[in-house]
């Protein structure tokens, strides 16, 4: 049973979202058909995909309703976490009748929760950047807002741990060059976690994986960054 992760998969199976990437670069080119064929080389039915925001383009449950079945049909269990993008996120009471009445039974979300996968456990939110931002609001009011979110995932992570490793997954990069997100840091650093993973982040081939801040490893999953193969953990 092995933990992988992957961000960013940006779906759009229905034809109705009209949201391909492929506008982005040639590296998402077929990105989809890319994406299921690595997928099922490397992930077998006993193990966890983390996708950690940017699931889908659709806007709404209903709309989503064909990428889901996408996911669902690839091997393993996947553990949702909200993205930027993510306009179909609803309430946990919502995203579990929508999972029941179209029987998506190898999905689960992070949603104020966290999620033991044998001997690691599973802990996050969406995160935000700590700047002013017009498209969304107020960036002090977010990140004050997945702070509280985040220490909720923590809490939860703590009671159902035991003998583990937290690993946190965000969708936005807490420290990206110059620019660090000190309420969402210091909480990691309050918690004690040491692996952070991310996405959110696109076309940067060329830097680094993986990078240390304040004895944290901060590492990119975004799915163009890792060529659409789910990366084991």
């Amino acid at each position: 049973m092995a933990l992988y992760a992957i961000s960013d998969l940006h779906l759009s199976t229905d034809d109705s979202t009209n949201k391909s990437m492929e506008v982005f670069g040639k590296k998402w080119l077929g990105y989809t058909e890319r994406l299921k064929q690595n997928w099922n080389a490397v992930v077998s039915p006993e193990d966890t995909v983390v996708i950690p925001g940017d699931v889908s383009w659709a806007t709404t449950l209903s709309e989503a309703e064909r990428d889901f079945a996408f996911l669902d049909s690839l091997p393993g269990k996947k553990i949702l976490g909200k993205g930027n993008h993510d306009y179909w996120w609803a309430t946990a009471s919502k995203h579990e009748a929508f999972l029941q009445k179209n029987g998506f039974h190898s999905i689960s979300f992070l949603h104020n929760n966290a999620i033991r996968v044998g001997d690691l456990t599973v802990a996050g939110t969406r995160g935000w950047f700590q700047e002013d931002d017009r498209e969304h609001g107020d960036a002090e009011k977010l990140v004050r807002r997945e702070a509280i979110r985040l220490s909720l995932s923590l809490d939860f992570a703590k009671t159902i741990a035991e003998g583990t490793e937290i690993l946190v997954f965000l969708h936005f990069p807490p420290v990206w060059r110059e620019q660090v997100c000190r309420p969402i840091v210091d909480l990691l650093l309050k918690y004690g976690i040491r692996k952070c993973y991310f996405g959110h982040i696109h076309g940067m081939y060329s830097l680094p994986s993986q990078f240390e801040f304040e004895g944290i490893t901060f590492s990119m999953i975004s799915a163009d960054y890792l060529d659409f193969l789910p990366k084991r953990l």
